[in-house]
């Protein structure tokens, strides 16, 4: 039995979701009835957003399942700062016809998970580009700024980390923790919102929204956290030899989407099923106790319920399809992604590697160098050694090529 009397914190709980929290029981008691507002702030600095994120949405996906309120903030005002949390560089500065794109980019993903309305426990997006570019300096620093002490923030993580590291900090990333505080206030009094999510890395910077709003008399503001997403191989999640996993598939195929979450180590499983998917806890636990082989069917179960959350249920099934269709058949199925190359390409001769590097299935020729000398690639299902092959007309096979990294990453090359 949970120890919350609220379903969103007992959903929170029972799967895993819950870090850190301000105030349990005064958090728990708004949720149980139906009051809690709650933001997570999304920064632009991508096309796409990220496995991270995804674990938060998924928190905002439960509040409003609970009977709750989720609002979406889009950074189109801190994007323009930059986080330097977990960062040992200045972010780029990014222009504002880049933040806009990356914006409308993002967007998209949101009205797969959440729904959006007028309705009390409807989902609302807004951007804090609103607030944050409207602001004039003396009035941000003589109305927030003289509620914050440099002292503590010089021992916020975002900070202490880089100084620590030697790293140079900028004037600007100093201020993001202003500027994220401020968001928490301005979201308060303009929307009622009590409760600010996000990963453990952002706990610093929410509590001091939630101190904030009350030295500027907001309504009493909670914090709640995640843990950090890692590998039960205590790797970092969401990285791949391509790169990040985002969620957009224009940046990261549904089928690719698929296969990470196939490829899922055995002993994360159960872990991944609660957070990533919305099975019911008990379909979880007899998934999570299959043993040997077996455990392969749960993988496949937590691919299909994570991709149809955000590439939807036909995506996630063509996906599967494929993927037994080039695993077990070995065909080179229509349904791998595709990448285009020129008549003229292939008649001067494709270099492998670069035609590696382009199909993503390495991030760079010293990779793909790399994996060719190890025996990991073949070109139509024949292994090459030769890492100078260059691929022409001769390689087509019905009109594409089927290159292959490992036994589970395939890519197909299409002569246009």
């Amino acid at each position: 039995m949970s120890k919350y009397s609220s379903q969103f914190l007992s959903i929170l709980d029972e799967r895993g979701f819950i870090h850190q929290m301000s105030d349990a029981d005064g958090l728990d008691q708004l949720a149980a009835k139906g009051e809690a507002i709650a933001y997570v702030g999304y920064d632009c600095t991508a096309p796409s957003l990220h496995i991270g994120n995804f674990l938060s949405m998924m928190m905002l996906y439960w509040l409003q399942q609970s009977g709750n309120k989720p609002i979406a903030l889009m950074g189109g005002g801190t994007t323009m700062v930059g986080d330097p949390s977990g960062k040992d560089e200045t972010r780029a500065i990014r222009t504002v016809e880049d933040i806009e794109a990356n914006k409308a980019s993002i967007r998209g993903v949101f009205a797969k998970v959440l729904q959006f309305g007028d309705g009390k426990a409807d989902a609302i997006m807004v951007d804090n580009a609103e607030w944050l570019l409207k602001l004039g300096y003396i009035e941000m620093l003589r109305d927030v700024g003289r509620h914050f002490s440099v002292n503590r923030m010089l021992t916020m993580d975002s900070v202490r980390l880089r100084l620590e590291r030697e790293q140079e900090m900028s004037f600007i990333e100093f201020n993001y923790m202003v500027c994220q505080s401020y968001d928490y206030v301005e979201l308060a009094r303009r929307y009622g919102c009590n409760l600010q999510m996000g990963g453990s890395d952002q706990w610093g910077n929410i509590v001091n929204g939630v101190d904030l709003g009350r030295r500027m008399g907001t309504h009493q503001l909670y914090a709640l956290t995640t843990p950090l997403l890692t590998t039960a191989s205590g790797e970092k999640m969401g990285k791949t030899a391509q790169g990040a996993v985002w969620l957009n598939a224009e940046q990261f195929s549904a089928y690719d989407f698929w296969q990470y979450w196939r490829n899922t180590e055995d002993a994360d499983v159960g872990r991944f099923l609660k957070l990533f998917t919305t099975l019911p806890l008990n379909e979880i636990t007899r998934l999570e106790a299959l043993k040997g082989h077996e455990i392969n069917d749960a993988k496949v179960v937590l691919a299909n319920e994570a991709t149809a959350l955000l590439h939807g249920r036909e995506a996630a099934e063509a996906a599967e399809r494929t993927a037994r269709e080039t695993f077990a058949e070995g065909a080179a199925s229509a349904g791998l992604p595709t990448f285009d190359v020129s008549a003229s390409e292939l008649s001067d001769g494709l270099g492998l590697l670069a035609a590696l590097v382009r199909a993503g299935l390495a991030p760079s020729n010293s990779e793909a160098r790399r994996a060719i000398k190890g025996g990991a690639v073949k070109i139509n299902g024949e292994a090459v050694n030769d890492e100078r092959l260059a691929l022409s007309g001769e390689h087509l096979d019905d009109g594409v090529i089927k290159l292959s990294m490992g036994k589970k990453r395939h890519a197909l090359l299409k002569a246009g």
